[in-house]
């Protein structure tokens, strides 16, 4: 089972992009479906990240738009998915 814990960050950065792109939100759900379903299904392009973001992950929902999150396995029924950042490339980078 995956589990979803959503930080300040995530959730700030996800409604100030939904309020300047309402039809951003659906493309963000979409993502997080497949992620909480697969965490490497090839539409996400999940990616380790190098340098000062080592330790997480970056998967698309669109284009230029990316979430970064880490993986925390609890046990071997639970893994938590860390929602941390989400924005445009160069925002998140």
């Amino acid at each position: 089972m995956i589990e979803f814990v959503w930080t300040h960050n995530f959730i700030r950065a996800v409604k100030k992009s939904i309020k300047f792109r309402p039809e951003l939100a659906e493309k963000i759900n979409f993502a997080l479906e497949l992620l909480e379903s697969d965490i490497f299904h090839p539409l996400l392009h999940t990616h380790k990240l190098k340098g000062n973001l080592l330790g997480n992950y970056a998967c698309t929902v669109e284009y230029d738009q990316r979430i970064i999150f880490q993986i925390r396995i609890i046990n071997h029924n639970l893994t938590e998915i860390i929602l941390l950042s989400y924005g445009s490339h160069d925002e998140v980078y």
